[in-house]
Formats: structure tokens, C-alpha cells, sequence
């Protein structure tokens, strides 16, 4: 046993933020990756249990034709019947078809599970310090740790499980889970106080209270879900699945009746003709990829670090109506910048800018560091050694509400206008009108005014403002094209926040806005059937975030938070709400393409098939052959060889997705049925009688 040391309260390695853009370390793997692919051709086999494959209405139906044709091929060859051949080919790729549509899904799969066993290395058994009631600690083994203990974890040790820190303040390394090599900043007592099993203190000292059990951690959770463990079909997958059983049962009464009309007009179909037609008929390559589809979906969030908890949440994602964002953070930078210098009456504005950045010089906030920013690009003022002009810096203080330097007998104040007012007149000076108007046209505008003086003479003003971050309103036309409403939540007073909320061009604002306001807002949203988005980090977010239909969780937050949503933002980057949305319509975008091409696509295989099976019979229907495929036999296995291998063809468009593209859902859904309809009509003509011509070229019939 051994004696905790005092946790020491200072900070090692500085703590680096994670890019606005919010992409992380985490490496993205090629989509023809060798590894991969050589363990989804193993799967595609293993995958073959009719078990396995009955979760799959259309593919199941194609593997127990794939296996009639296969018993009555065993029966040719003791026939000796002259069709063996056609027989074989069609047999082959029947199975080949089957083959193909589990690959698809093998390979979403392999995907996610390469990046679970990334996860799965940085779970590793750890040495934890459990601490005991006399203050001592016993060293046992992570496993063995349950929710309620609490462990002290040093610099250079591996946090043992997750938890909440109850004391102590480090740096923690969390590039096994976020793929992030920046350092972050834990801390007891905040928004902050979350850890995570597997992740490294790199200095001080922590206190952290176990919040899960063993299996049941958030990486536990992370490797379950990134691999597709506990993936569930979504109420879309479920009633597309339903639609597609349903036509293929028609399809297959439509197949099994035409025999005896065939016979009837004594042109009799063999099992295989008939096998072909009905595979040809249903959507096989929508019931191939469907699997596929919902899969890369998640990992494409998870190769965004965001952690869906389920299917059923990245839908919901391209459905959302209303989408709440936090002001600071989010929109804005969260820090004042300065933007101008307003000179005053017989003050030109280079002196201001001079005086600014003088006073500014010692000011390591981050609003005097724009200040000294801004005089240096406006005025190519440069900083100056303050130790050499043998100044005394006066730090702002709640009191005074200013801070400045005293240089040269001259004392140079900024800070609040009430307050340089007052050091003003005390001197025997006065404020001139216009300052006045032009500190209340700031205030008005939702910005900062510092105004700067110089013993009893006022310099002017400087505006400062909470920055919106580039490219923002642009990104929120796009979301308004969409028909997504946009609603930004601050606690800033109504005046400031209407003023940021036009500049940023939100859709709305909800200003001085509390924990109750929230939920409120969102429950008013929802009652009117819309579906709401919202980010949180904190406890108090909670309860909104468990209430939004989408509720993504910053991965710096609290436990309560992150159980609360049903994302978790590995990088902790507010503005991300946007891409996870996009990603949620590529989502839905994708499945309904891909549907749409596997039904308008069966249309050629009707003139393949069709006038191969009865034109020798009712010659009227040679007309419907506008493929001019040579021979029967070479028509109806053109059709089904396409038909498989339009399925390995489109396997990169399933899991990388359609072009995302912000328009509304009228443009997108003509331009799907121009691009995919229109194109799934025609590619299977040109792609048909290509194989046709190859396939009687080598006598393959």
C-alpha cells in the first residue's frame, strides 16, 4: 500500500486546440484496403448460412434458387443433357450473385472492424490505484475496478476506467480514442471532469470516481458499435426491407404461375430459365447493398470522430428540421476581437492605434492581443520592449474596470466608457459628444466599446466583437435551401444577440437563454412534428440533449452529457453539428438512389428475358428484342451476369456515398430520378448487350 501524494494544481504541457475544421488524426483507410478486402472475400462465405442470410428477404430468396439449380445440375451431369453448360454458367452466377451482395456488406464491415481493433489496442489491461478509506491505495488489476471506486492516477499512467475527476487538474493525451495528438486539459469541478479508460495523464496528478463497470465502458461501447456489433436496422431499413420482401413475393408468385401458361402454349421453361427471370425480376442490387448502405453511413461519422449510438440516430440526422447551436463556440470564436479604431474629434487614428497598443502591450488577454494585432496590420505599428521605456503596467481590476500603462509621465488608460469618463474629468478633461454617440452606436450593434485616453484627453474608441467565424452564413443559406431552420442560443442580452444572430444569418435566436429554455424550445419545436438537432457539454445540457432528436455530446463533457445524447463528438467540436447533418442526408440521399437505380434497371432484363423465353413460340414479341441479342440462351445469361455484377460495380457508391449537395428536397429528388432512374433504364441496355457480344465472341453459348 502506499500514501497518496498531494495532487499539485499545475499544468506541464500547454494545452492545443483541435482545428475549426473539426478533422481529426484518426487515418482514413482506402476503400480497396488489401487487408480488408482479403477478410470480406473469407466472410462472403461464412456469410452463406441461410441463418445468416434470411436476415435478408431478396438475398436469401436468390441463394435457395442458387441451390435448386445446383442439385438439378448434379442431376444433368448423370443426364448427360446437352444444356450443361448454359446450365453450369447460369448456376455460377447465381451463386456468384449472392457471393457479391455479401461482399458488399463484408466490406462495410471489415471497415469498421479495422478501426475497432485500432480501438481494441488501446484496451489494455492497467495496474489501477484504488483508494481505500484510510487514504492508502491498493494496486489492482483495471478489471477488477466498479462503478463508485476511486483510483489516483499519476503523470505518465493510464487512466484504469472511465470517470469523473473529483480532484486534481492535468493534461491528458487522448489520441488513442480521438486520433488527436494535442494534449487537453482535465479538470475536477466542471464541464471538463470526464475521462476516459485507455487514455494517458501526462502530468500532475487526479482523483478520478469509476462510473462504469467492466465491459460496459465508453471504449467497450465505442468498439461494439464501430464494428457493427450491435448494429440495428432502422424504422427506414425496416419498411424498405418490408417493401422489398413484399415484391419479391409477387415477383415469385408472378414466376412460379408462368410455367403453366408456358406449357399451355407448349414453349415449357426449365428450372433455370425460370430461377433467371426471377432473380433478374426482384431488386437484388437495393437488397445487396441495403446492408452496406446503413453500415458505411456510421463509419463515415466515426471517420468524422463521432460516435453514433445508433442507426436509428444518423437517420434522424438527415431528417432534422431545426437545428439549435450554441453562439460561442459554435458561430462565433468566443473570444472579442478587436475590429476598429474610432478616433475621437482632433486625434487622428494612427494615435489612437499607438496609444491602444501601448497600453495593450502587457495585455495577455485575448482581447488585448487583438488590439496589438490590429494596430500592427492597420498602421504597421510594431511592438515595443517595455523594459526599455520603463513603463508601469496597470492590470484592470473589477474596480477600476481599466487597465493601461503609465510611460513617460503620461498615464494611457482603456477599459469600460463609465469608467475612463471618470479618470477623464477627475484629470480636468471631458469626453467629446461624438465618443459618446459612437460608444452607444457599438453597444447598439451588439459589439464592445474600450474607449482609450491619455491623461485628460479621450483618444477614441475601439470596437471590439465576438467574431463569427468564416464562411458561416454561407453554410446556413445552404441549410435554409434545405429547408433547416436554424436557431442560435446564447446568453448574451436580446440587443447583442439579435445584432451577432444578423450578422451570422441565423433563421432565429433565443436569447439570455437557460437549461429550462432549451428543453422548452425544443419541446415546442417537436410538438409541431419537427425533429431537432442541438449540441451540449455540460450536466445542465442533459436534459435537452436526451430530448433532441439528435444529440450530440462534446467528448470533453461531463458523464451526464455524453449518456444523455445519442452522438459523442470525439474532437468536442460544436460546429460539427453541421457536417453530421450532411452526413445524414448523404445517407438517406444514398439509399434512395441506389433504390431507385436497383428498380428502374429490371426494365432492360424484361427485353432481355421475355422475348428469349417465348419468341419461338409468338414470334410478335422478336419486336421487344431491341438489344438484338444473338441466341436465347446467350439474352437470359447476359442478364443475369449484369445483373451480379452491377452489384460489385456500385459497392464504392454504397459506401462512400452519393455528392452531397445542399439543394431542396424537390431539385434533389428530380435530379436522383434524372441521374439514377433515367440512368438506371439505360445502363443496363448498353451494359447487356456488351456482355452479349463478349460472351458469344469466346463461345461461352
Amino acid at each position: 500500500m502506499a500514501t497518496i501524494p498531494v495532487a499539485h494544481h499545475t499544468i506541464h504541457e500547454p494545452e492545443v486546440g483541435h482545428s475549426a475544421s473539426g478533422h481529426s488524426g484518426r487515418h482514413k483507410k482506402s476503400l480497396w484496403d488489401r487487408k480488408i478486402v482479403r477478410q470480406a472475400l473469407l466472410d462472403s462465405f461464412r456469410k452463406l448460412n441461410p441463418r445468416t442470410m434470411m436476415r435478408n428477404p431478396v438475398m436469401f430468396c436468390v441463394e435457395i434458387g442458387s441451390i435448386i439449380t445446383t442439385v438439378l445440375l448434379f442431376r444433368d451431369i448423370s443426364s448427360h443433357l446437352t444444356s450443361f453448360r448454359f446450365d453450369l454458367q447460369i448456376t455460377l452466377w447465381l451463386w456468384f450473385t449472392v457471393l457479391f451482395a455479401n461482399f458488399a456488406e463484408a466490406m462495410a464491415e471489415g471497415r469498421g472492424k479495422a478501426q475497432a481493433d485500432t480501438l481494441r489496442r488501446a484496451k489494455s489491461e492497467t495496474l489501477a490505484h484504488r483508494l481505500l478509506t484510510n487514504e492508502k491505495t491498493e494496486d489492482v488489476p483495471s478489471s477488477q475496478l466498479r462503478a463508485g471506486d476511486i483510483v489516483f492516477v499519476s503523470a505518465g499512467e493510464l487512466i484504469p476506467g472511465d470517470g469523473d475527476i473529483v480532484d486534481g487538474v492535468a493534461s491528458v493525451d487522448e489520441s488513442a480514442i480521438t486520433g488527436e495528438s494535442a494534449p487537453v486539459i482535465r479538470e475536477s469541478g466542471g464541464d471538463r471532469s470526464a475521462v476516459t479508460g485507455g487514455t494517458r495523464v501526462l502530468s500532475d496528478h487526479l482523483r478520478i470516481k469509476i462510473t462504469s463497470n467492466p465491459g460496459e465502458t465508453f471504449l467497450d461501447k465505442m468498439i461494439a458499435l464501430v464494428e457493427g456489433a450491435e448494429r440495428q436496422k432502422t424504422p427506414n431499413e425496416i419498411a424498405l426491407n418490408i417493401l422489398l420482401a413484399g415484391l419479391t413475393v409477387i415477383f415469385l408468385l408472378a414466376v412460379a404461375t408462368l410455367q403453366p401458361f408456358a406449357i399451355y402454349s407448349s414453349a415449357p421453361q426449365t428450372v433455370f430459365v425460370l430461377v433467371s427471370l426471377l432473380v433478374c425480376l426482384i431488386p437484388t442490387t437495393i437488397g445487396g447493398l441495403l446492408s452496406a448502405i446503413g453500415i458505411a453511413g456510421m463509419d463515415r461519422l466515426v471517420q468524422h470522430n463521432v460516435l453514433a449510438m445508433s442507426g436509428r440516430a444518423v437517420e434522424a440526422a438527415g431528417d432534422v428540421d431545426t437545428l439549435l447551436l450554441d453562439k460561442t463556440g459554435t458561430i462565433t470564436f468566443g473570444n472579442r476581437q478587436a475590429t476598429e479604431f474610432i478616433a475621437a474629434p482632433g486625434v487622428t487614428a494612427g494615435q489612437l492605434a499607438d496609444a491602444a497598443q501601448l497600453s495593450s502591450l502587457p495585455d495577455e488577454t485575448p482581447e488585448g492581443r487583438s488590439i496589438v494585432v490590429l494596430a500592427k496590420e492597420r498602421y504597421g505599428l510594431r511592438g515595443r520592449e517595455l523594459e526599455e521605456m520603463n513603463v508601469e503596467f496597470v492590470p484592470f481590476t473589477a474596480t477600476t474596470r481599466m487597465s493601461g500603462i503609465n510611460v513617460g509621465g503620461s498615464a494611457i488608460r482603456k477599459g469600460a466608457a463609465e469608467a475612463v469618463a471618470a479618470f477623464v474629468v477627475e484629470r480636468g478633461g471631458k469626453v467629446p459628444k461624438e465618443v459618446t454617440e459612437v460608444v452607444e452606436t457599438i453597444a447598439r450593434a451588439g459589439g464592445t466599446p474600450l474607449v482609450v485616453a491619455r491623461d485628460n484627453q479621450v483618444l477614441g474608441v475601439i470596437q471590439l466583437k465576438d467574431i463569427v467565424k468564416g464562411g458561416m452564413r454561407e453554410r446556413f443559406t445552404q441549410l435554409r435551401t434545405m429547408g433547416i431552420r436554424t436557431v442560435m442560443i446564447t446568453g448574451d442580452n436580446p440587443l447583442t444577440a439579435a445584432a451577432i444572430a444578423r450578422e451570422a444569418g441565423v433563421d432565429d435566436f433565443l436569447a439570455e437563454a437557460k437549461p429550462k429554455d432549451k428543453m422548452d424550445l425544443i419541446k415546442r419545436e417537436q410538438a409541431q412534428g419537427k425533429l431537432v438537432a442541438m449540441t451540449g457539454d455540460g450536466t445542465n445540457d442533459a436534459p435537452a440533449l436526451a430530448q433532441a432528436d439528435v444529440g450530440v455530446a462534446m467528448n470533453t463533457g461531463t458523464q451526464a452529457a455524453k449518456e444523455a445524447g445519442n452522438m459523442v463528438d470525439l474532437d468536442s467540436n460544436p460546429t460539427k453539428l453541421i457536417e453530421i447533418v450532411e452526413i445524414g442526408k448523404q445517407l438517406l440521399m444514398t439509399r434512395g438512389a441506389l433504390t431507385t437505380f436497383s428498380i428502374a434497371n429490371d426494365v432492360a432484363k424484361y427485353f432481355a428475358i421475355i422475348p428469349a423465353m417465348f419468341a419461338g413460340v409468338f414470334p410478335v414479341l422478336n419486336k421487344l428484342n431491341i438489344m438484338h441479342l444473338r441466341t436465347p440462351e446467350s439474352a437470359i445469361l447476359s442478364a443475369v451476369i449484369f445483373n451480379a455484377l452491377i452489384i460489385i460495380a456500385l459497392i464504392p457508391l454504397a459506401l462512400r456515398g452519393v455528392n452531397y449537395r445542399a439543394l431542396q428536397a424537390s431539385a434533389l429528388l428530380q435530379r436522383n430520378l434524372l441521374l439514377y432512374g433515367v440512368g438506371g433504364i439505360i445502363i443496363p441496355f448498353i451494359g447487356i448487350k456488351l456482355i452479349d457480344i463478349l460472351i458469344t465472341a469466346i463461345h461461352l453459348v
